[in-house]
């Protein structure tokens, strides 16, 4: 059993409780990092487990011998003071993973799209036209160049988060690049053209709503997701398939972390028969964003 038989004063005890709570508050989102998503009844817990355990290594620290929370202390911040200067994990990150917390319990709210993608499933799925076949023979998410530019664009964001979110995080960082990239462009007024993927990189990331779900679908489905093209009145645009209702939870509190400003107040989504979809329309700030209309014409799937 360790025994610390150092005398401290009131004083002492205050500042070494303090060093405590200044180690907890930096330590807790740190380690964050590297717990899986955790839900619990609708709520994230991950961030309460991560603040549970830093608070039960300092109180491990007091136990052993009450100073070594100073040097505990100072290393926290020197990791995230060399953090800071690589471009790494620092401070921002942890003021933003607190806000993403909040945001992600108690801010942010789902909100399921009804249309005929839920009334009349049969509907959709049969549909063909000429702008389904233009758009579907278009995608291609096995060329090189389209893999290559996925590949090094899911690395340019997020890139600390993997230990967390895993391929979600290159997901998210690919969407990030694209869309704060995406110049739209429109087509001949006489003609609809659809640009295939290496068009549009090629071009400089321009184009209109089909060329830029073309493009958006088939890189990320070149790095591993699932996506499908929605075409409503006047507009097309890509979602990205979460999965189940856990799996879309995980999803959302990602998307709420990562894109902070400004803050994500509800997340837009598709579901039936427990499948979930969100939106990664050029149109929002982030994924999930609102849906332009619910007068949805055909469901391409990819």
């Amino acid at each position: 059993m360790a025994i610390d038989e150092s005398k401290y004063t009131t004083f002492q005890h205050f500042l070494l409780n303090l060093l405590s709570l200044l180690t907890i508050i930096p330590l807790a989102p740190y380690m964050n990092r590297y717990i899986p998503p955790i839900v619990a009844g609708g709520l994230h817990v991950d961030m309460f487990v991560a603040v549970l355990l830093a608070f039960f290594f300092t109180r491990l620290l007091f136990w052993i011998f009450k100073p070594l929370i100073v040097p505990a202390f100072v290393l926290v911040c020197s990791i995230l003071c060399f953090n800071y200067l690589t471009d790494n994990y620092s401070f921002d990150n942890v003021l933003n993973d607190y806000k993403g917390m909040v945001q992600g319990n108690w801010g942010a709210k789902n909100s399921k799209q009804l249309d005929i993608l839920s009334l009349y499933p049969h509907r959709v799925e049969s549909y063909r036209d000429k702008t389904v076949r233009g758009i579907r023979d278009k995608v291609n998410y096995k060329d090189s160049l389209v893999r290559n530019f996925s590949v090094t664009h899911s690395l340019t964001d997020f890139d600390e988060y993997f230990p967390k979110y895993g391929k979600v995080s290159r997901y998210l960082a690919l969407f990030h690049y694209i869309n704060r990239n995406f110049k739209y462009v429109p087509d001949t007024r006489r003609d609809e053209y659809f640009a295939t993927p290496q068009e549009t990189i090629q071009n400089g990331l321009g184009g209109d709503c089909d060329d830029h779900s073309i493009l958006m679908a088939s890189c990320l489905q070149a790095i591993g997701a699932r996506c499908r093209i929605v075409l409503i009145q006047g507009h097309a645009y890509p979602e990205l398939y979460c999965g189940g209702r856990e799996d879309f939870e995980v999803i959302k509190q990602a998307i709420v972390t990562l894109f902070p400003q400004p803050p994500v107040r509800e997340i837009h989504y598709h579901e039936m028969k427990g499948e979930y979809w969100i939106n990664l329309d050029y149109t929002a700030r982030h994924p999930g964003g609102p849906y332009m209309n619910d007068k949805v014409y055909s469901l391409i799937e990819l």
